[in-house]
């Protein structure tokens, strides 16, 4: 039977229920109960019902009638005769087998994230790879613009998922800082300087116009220093840059220099070896690369004319210095403008005998800044928005936040006022706030208190921290619900969505898309919400308090871990 169960990333429970309708589908097959249904190639889907009344799970058979040569509601209910379980009730509704997930299952994902704590969830990956992540690799030539500031957020936050998930990652940032654009950079400052020492002189038109260099020019001054121009300036951006990173939670392995692969001859040692495989050939007096024989739309020349060499030459040799280093998969985050360049470094990576498909690029599309309703200019010529102008402005939680949620490969409007505000049209505010609620409960509940008059109103008795280690240890979760329908339901919906963390980390890190855990902990925040309206979790009664406290810890748990992914403060207090 050529049965076809893509995981497709669903939550752990919802797996586990497409399992059982597997295993009862072939039951029902063995037993001829299926109609002509014997060889079918189809997707499970399991999905919450839009009606809550027909249950938390729901997996539509329907279309396996083409195949059995039967209704739905007959597929469905033959199915479901297989589908028996203590953890849950199972029900038919036309061609959909639906899961009410009993309280049993409901104690155990509690009990887990109590057990495991910040370990819950993580290195669930069965196949861990050696990765080589590079991104940000921002030229030396001024500050970051904004959408550096985007794969910086994406970048950082991905290496932290796929560690989680049991990856081993290195992050690098690669350093042009070869070619032309350091001299003009110095050449650049050499002005600045001599403009501020009192000499009546122009920038030439093809140098750095940015007033950042007016900066750096003051402290080439103040420091009385007569060290190369273009290196004085390059030192002073990747300093800045640097610091920046630091402030923007940003750590890398190694800041790889371009020049460095000259200084070990490793650009003319691959040129060397790509010709004496014949992968190069002369032409109008330069020399090309032979990347159409690899999928490119034409050739490319890898040295000019004049002897010198392309941008492509020295990429070419980092990527194979990469590969030599012994990663498994080289991911790189460029911009969307790179779109063409990704089948050049593929071509010459096969053409060195190394697998393409080691090689993952992932494109970021623009970000747009919003403010007063205006789209503001970046860049980085003369007045701009840059990195740093917005993380002091909105702070490096809510710029990270901001610069994640989205899916890398579409367009971002950042909303710096919305950013900065603190109410629940914030999501960075909202997930914050959520935690920083958990923690106030705890706090407020274990706090030594007695009862007392106040206002005409008694203080409940709470419980001691150690009550409530204890009672972790040992959780017992008869009185987590209270005695209302609505909050049986936000319990339930609660647990369901913290279960939910495993797959979501299994998709951000399989798929590249950390921006998924921004939507998860929206979600959880806002089923924590509205768990926290119809549930009062301190009450007089102990057992029912420290109950609903392992909730609430739980909770806090999984939005710490959630938080740490992004590379987010989770606050105790706001």
């Amino acid at each position: 039977m050529g049965l076809f169960l893509p995981y497709n990333f669903f939550i752990m429970l919802k797996n586990y229920f497409i399992d059982i309708v597997a295993k009862a589908i072939e039951k029902g097959i063995n037993d001829n109960k299926l109609g002509e249904l014997k060889e079918f190639d189809n997707v499970l889907v399991c999905e919450k019902p839009k009606n809550e009344q027909f249950g938390d799970f729901s997996i539509n058979v329907s279309s396996l009638a083409r195949y059995a040569k039967m209704a739905p509601p007959v597929i469905a209910n033959t199915i479901a005769e297989y589908i028996s379980s203590e953890k849950f009730d199972v029900s038919v509704v036309a061609g959909f087998i639906n899961f009410t997930v009993k309280d049993e299952i409901i104690n155990n994902v509690i009990k887990e994230i109590l057990d495991k704590q910040k370990e819950y969830g993580k290195g669930l990956n069965k196949n861990p790879k050696k990765i080589n992540l590079e991104y940000v690799s921002a030229n030396p030539t001024g500050p970051f613009h904004i959408g550096h500031g985007r794969w910086a957020a994406v970048g950082s936050s991905l290496a932290n998922v796929l560690k989680f998930y049991g990856d081993d990652v290195f992050q690098e940032f690669y350093i042009n800082d070869a070619g032309n654009q350091i001299n003009k950079l110095g050449k650049s400052l050499e002005v600045r300087v001599r403009q501020l020492k009192g000499e009546d002189i122009e920038l030439p038109e093809d140098s750095y116009p940015g007033e950042y260099l007016i900066d750096c020019a003051k402290k080439y001054i103040e420091e009385k220093s007569t060290q190369d121009y273009a290196i004085y300036a390059e030192n002073d951006m990747l300093n800045q840059q640097k610091e920046l990173l630091e402030k923007f939670g940003v750590k890398f392995d190694l800041f790889f220099h371009e020049t460095d692969l000259y200084k070990n001859n490793e650009v003319q040692k691959c040129v060397d070896e790509l010709d004496k495989m014949g992968k190069l050939y002369k032409k109008e007096d330069a020399v090309w690369f032979k990347s159409s024989d690899y999928g490119d739309e034409q050739d490319r020349v890898i040295k000019k004319a004049d002897g010198t060499n392309t941008y492509l030459t020295a990429d070419i040799a980092y990527h194979q210095n990469k590969l030599k280093r012994g990663f498994d998969t080289l991911i790189n985050i460029w911009g969307a403008d790179h779109h063409g360049y990704i089948k050049r470094i593929e071509a010459s990576i096969e053409a060195l005998g190394r697998d393409p498909k080691s090689l993952e690029v992932l494109l970021g599309q623009l970000v747009n800044i919003v403010q007063n309703g205006e789209t503001m200019r970046m860049g980085k010529r003369k007045k701009m928005v840059t990195l740093g102008d917005l993380v002091d402005e909105v702070g490096a939680d809510a710029t990270r936040y901001w610069m994640l949620m989205r899916s890398i490969d579409t367009a971002l409007d950042f909303d710096v006022d919305l950013a900065k505000s603190k109410t629940d049209q914030n999501p960075v505010f909202y997930v914050q706030y959520a935690h920083a609620r958990c923690s106030s409960i705890i706090r407020k509940a274990t706090e030594e208190s007695v009862d007392t008059l106040d206002n005409n109103k008694i203080i409940p008795s709470t419980v001691t921290m150690d009550e409530f280690n204890n009672f972790v240890l040992k959780p017992q979760f008869s009185s987590i619900y209270a005695q209302t329908d609505d909050s049986k339901k936000s319990v339930k919906a609660l647990v369901l969505k913290l279960e939910e963390f495993k797959s979501v980390v299994e998709n951000s890190a399989k798929n590249r898309a950390p921006y998924l855990l921004c939507k998860y902990a929206q979600e959880v925040a806002g089923a924590f919400h509205h768990f926290y309206n119809y549930t009062r979790v301190i009450t007089n009664d102990k057992t029912e308090t420290l109950s609903r406290m392992c909730l609430v810890f739980a909770t806090k748990t999984i939005m710490q871990i959630t938080l740490d992914l992004i590379g987010v403060s989770a606050p105790e207090k706001m």
